[in-house]
Order: C-alpha cells, then sequence, then structure tokens
C-alpha cells in the first residue's frame, strides 16, 4: 500500500521545538502536549539530557508483576504483557522503554516458545537494566539468560554434540551480520558456548537438561562435565577459548560497531544510512567502548537526524502509533490512579483475582490487542530476525485497525468480567473498546467543529495539509450538528480522528 511521502517545511526553519518535537517522536513515546512543554522549557540541548540521562528521573512505574498473579502464584502471559504495556503507557522514561523495544527486536526471543511469562519479563528487564550501557555487557548479560539459552536450544549444546543455534545467531543477527564469519568461525564458537544452560541458583548438577522452558528464579548456569575446552579457534584468534571470550571479540570487531551503528540508525533515523555516516558514527561507538548512550547523542546530535530525510519520514510502528496516542489522552496516569484504587479497594473475583487490578489495565490490554492486530505483538516477535519494518506495517488490513483504534479511544466499553461473571485462568477477557477516554473536556474552551479539529490535531501531534483538515471539519460538522457537546462529543472525537488515523500524513513518525 503506497502511501507517498508527506510534503514537509524546509529544515532550514526547523525551530527549536520542532527538534524538540521530533527528538520525542523517535527517542521518546510521543510527543504529547504536556512532554512538549516539560521538555521544551528545557530547550534542545537539555531535553537530549534529559532524555539521556534518564536514571536522573524518579521512578514513577514501581508496580510489581506478583500484584496480578492469581492464588497458585502464576502471571499469565497475557496479562505479564499488560504489565510491560502499562508501563509504555505510564513511564517517565521514555527513552529507556523505547531502547528495550529496539533490543526486544535486535535480541528478538517469543513467548510463543518460552511459555513462561516470568522468564520473558525477566528477559524484558535485562533488556532495559542495559539498554544504554555498553554494549558489550548487554550482549554477555542477554547471552546468560534464561529466555534466549532455551530460545536458541544453548540447553541443548554440549561437549561432543555442539549445537550451533545460538552461535549462529549471536554473530549473523547480534554482532558482525552476513557475510562478515565463516562456517567454521560459528562451528568453533559453539563448542565455546557448550554447557551454557539454566538452573537453580547455585546447584549446577540440577541444570536443565531437557527441552522445557525456564522456570522462575533459575539462571545461567556452566555445567562443568557437557562443557568443552579444548583449543578452538574464531574469527582468527586461536586458544582454550571460553564463551565470554567469544562474546569480548565480538565486540572488538569493527564490523560490530558498524552493524549496530547501521540498524540503530535505520530504527531512529531513516532506511540505507549513507556509509560516511555510519563510518563517521561507528568510529565513536568504538571510540567510546560501544557505549550505547554515547552513539544515542551522536545520533540526536548530527545535522542528518533533522535533514528532510529523517523529519516525518519514518512509518510509525504499531507501539509508536498505538501507545503514544494513548499517552498523549493520559491513559497511562489514568489507570496508574485506578490500579492504586484497585490496590486499596480489592474487587475479588470467583477465581481469586482482583478484578479491580485487571479493570485498570484496560488501556494496556487494548493496546497490545490493537498492536497485534497491526501487526506487532510485544514479546511475540515472529522470529529470529525481528519484525520487518518500513513499508511491511502499512497493508489494507492494518490500515483497518489504524482507524479503529479511535473507536478503542472514544466509545467507552469496559474489560474483565461483569460482576459475578468468571475470568478465564487469570488473563484479560476483552470486551468493547478499553480507553472510552471523556473527549468533552477536550473541546471545552472551543466547542465548534474546527475548534475541536484544531485541538485533536494539536493533542495528537498531526501536520495535515487544508485538505485534509477540511475533510477533519466536515467529519465533525456531521457527527455535532455545528455544535460540540458532552452528550455528542465522544461521537464528534471519533470519527475525527478516524478520518486524521486513516491519512497518509499521519503514518509517518
Amino acid at each position: 500500500m503506497n502511501l507517498g511521502l508527506p510534503s514537509m517545511p524546509c529544515m532550514s526553519a526547523l525551530t527549536e521545538r520542532d527538534r524538540i518535537a521530533h527528538l520525542l517522536r523517535r527517542f521518546g513515546l510521543g510527543a504529547s502536549e504536556a512532554e512538549m512543554d516539560f521538555y521544551g522549557r528545557l530547550g534542545w540541548k537539555g531535553a537530549i539530557d534529559a532524555l539521556v540521562d534518564y536514571e536522573k528521573t524518579p521512578v514513577n512505574f514501581d508496580v510489581q508483576p506478583d500484584l496480578f498473579a492469581n492464588p497458585q502464584g502464576v502471571v499469565n502471559i497475557r496479562v505479564m504483557q499488560g504489565y510491560w504495556y502499562l508501563r509504555l503507557l505510564a513511564t517517565q522514561r521514555p527513552l529507556e522503554e523505547k531502547m528495550t523495544i529496539f533490543w526486544h527486536n535486535h535480541f528478538a526471543t517469543s513467548a510463543d516458545k518460552v511459555d513462561s511469562s516470568y522468564a520473558m519479563d525477566a528477559h524484558i528487564d535485562t533488556l532495559r537494566k542495559n539498554a544504554t550501557g555498553k554494549f558489550g555487557d548487554l550482549l554477555m548479560a542477554v547471552s546468560k539468560d534464561p529466555a534466549m539459552l532455551y530460545w536458541l536450544d544453548n540447553q541443548e549444546n554440549v561437549a561432543g554434540r555442539p549445537n550451533e543455534n545460538f552461535a549462529r545467531e549471536v554473530m549473523e543477527l547480534f554482532t558482525l551480520g552476513i557475510g562478515h564469519y565463516t562456517e567454521k568461525d560459528i562451528q568453533e564458537a559453539a563448542r565455546a558456548f557448550t554447557g551454557w544452560t539454566y538452573g537453580p541458583p547455585r546447584f549446577a548438577r540440577l541444570a536443565n537438561r531437557t527441552a522445557r522452558s525456564p522456570r522462575r528464579y533459575e539462571e545461567f548456569v556452566l555445567v562443568r562435565d557437557r562443557h568443552d575446552y579444548g583449543e578452538k579457534e574464531v574469527l582468527g584468534k586461536a586458544g582454550r577459548l571460553e564463551g565470554e571470550d567469544i562474546i569480548d571479540l565480538l565486540c572488538a570487531q569493527a564490523q560490530t560497531a558498524k552493524f549496530i551503528v547501521h540498524k540503530m540508525w535505520e530504527w531512529f533515523a531513516y532506511a540505507d544510512p549513507e556509509p560516511a555516516l555510519v563510518d563517521k558514527l561507528a568510529k565513536k561507538f568504538a571510540e567510546s567502548d560501544l557505549d550505547i548512550k554515547a552513539l544515542i547523542r551522536a545520533i540526536m546530535n548530527s545535522d542528518e537526524f533533522y535533514s528532510e530525510k529523517a523529519y516525518r519520514r519514518i512509518l510509525k510502528n504499531p507501539i509508536e502509533f498505538t501507545v503514544s496516542i494513548a499517552r498523549q489522552l493520559g491513559a497511562g496516569a489514568t489507570a496508574m490512579q485506578r490500579l492504586e484504587a484497585g490496590k486499596a479497594n480489592p474487587v475479588v473475583g470467583q477465581n481469586g483475582l482482583n478484578v479491580a487490578l485487571i479493570r485498570a489495565m484496560a488501556p494496556a490490554f487494548s493496546a497490545r490487542q490493537s498492536t497485534k492486530s497491526m501487526g506487532m505483538e510485544l514479546m511475540y516477535p515472529p522470529d529470529v530476525s525481528g519484525w520487518r519494518t518500513g513499508a511491511y506495517w502499512i497493508t489494507s488490513a492494518t490500515m483497518i485497525e489504524r482507524i479503529k483504534w479511535a473507536d478503542e479511544l472514544f466509545m467507552g466499553g469496559t474489560i474483565g468480567p461483569r460482576p459475578g461473571e468468571p475470568l478465564a485462568g487469570n488473563g484479560a477477557q476483552r470486551r468493547g473498546m478499553g480507553i472510552g477516554y471523556n473527549a468533552f473536556q477536550l473541546f471545552v474552551q472551543d466547542p465548534s467543529p474546527a475548534g475541536a479539529v484544531k485541538k485533536l490535531q494539536s493533542v495528537f501531534d498531526g501536520q495535515f495539509d487544508a485538505k485534509s483538515t477540511a475533510t477533519m471539519v466536515e467529519a465533525a460538522k456531521k457527527a455535532s450538528g455545528g455544535q460540540v457537546t458532552p452528550r455528542n462529543a465522544g461521537e464528534v472525537a471519533r470519527l475525527v480522528c478516524r478520518v486524521m488515523f486513516a491519512s497518509p500524513e499521519f503514518q509517518f513518525n
């Protein structure tokens, strides 16, 4: 489906506010009016510092997954997904979550195989904790992560019968890329990773020797009687190489810096970066000892990042589309307030769950279902190479889902059972819309059709030409009869946003 590129302002005319909004769209979770007010006061350089040095921002999301456990102490995988979506909606550290999603795509590991919600949550948390540190530390932590070890079958990698899956992917997908290693390098590296598995801490003899998923509290274990201690040669280096040596060796390759730079630039700036630009950034990245935060700053400060080639030129992925819109309506803050109320005043269902907590997560469950329908469900990347991006996000089917997100926002509805109705497992039953925002509060200052359109365009950070704006105003007139009221405001917002969300301009970040 060819949308065409929207017309953009002259890049030399970009104001400081334009640059900050661009930063928030790409490295944050949308440029809401509230976020623009906050970061705008800091100035462009200050906004970069605040985004990148997010450790200085107090954690406003201290909810633990066990809050949603059933009486058996288990959190359903759908609820665990909702837990992450809730964090995305509520966090005041947007870069932390944006980078976690980037690395989730890079180290694509799926609950489709890793059928343990706690193992998947621990895996995502490993990505989050190392998201902007040194790439070598991130790669080492992920390589020893139980979910990753199981995902790539390394629990089956034993001396004398090496399994090459992990060794292949750590070179092909995580560091070097195709064409920068040999089959012999993979075979030798696989021997270095023999015996790497997971099990109860401090009890290596009980480490997993079967095909089951890692259990809760299990961690990395080296089973010595399954490890190959012999001589190996990888990428020209020979010796009694261990798995850690292979990780260090891969990080020392100049190609690894280029590979990561190229992938990060395409995710955050634009496709097919110029080789000279990649080389320049890779040199800085390598000189920083693969400091991810240093690379992010280099991208944010580069002229190319604010060029016509980059500005509102990347197609929004489903997370950027749905989560940013919901955050712009304050859905995260509302959900957190309801969560606290649910903790203080529990409503216990027939299965022993606090149904009030599940209902509080309505926006998160709604976002999960919608992003899934749009082709991107967190914790379920399609395969080891992650999601196909760019034009692959836009099809006739996914455009219908993007338009339907307007209904999710403004039509109301509930998530969870009716009073006395059982809840299947401990997942969320999705009935109707999960957000149901009261739209009239947006239009109080100017309840005319044109005023409603102007406000929605501002709230959702859209740039539209006169023709698209006129179409939205006509939709507002049709829904309101000429005057927006508390009774018709939801329908006005829904119909205007259906037009907005269908427009070519709105698909670009």
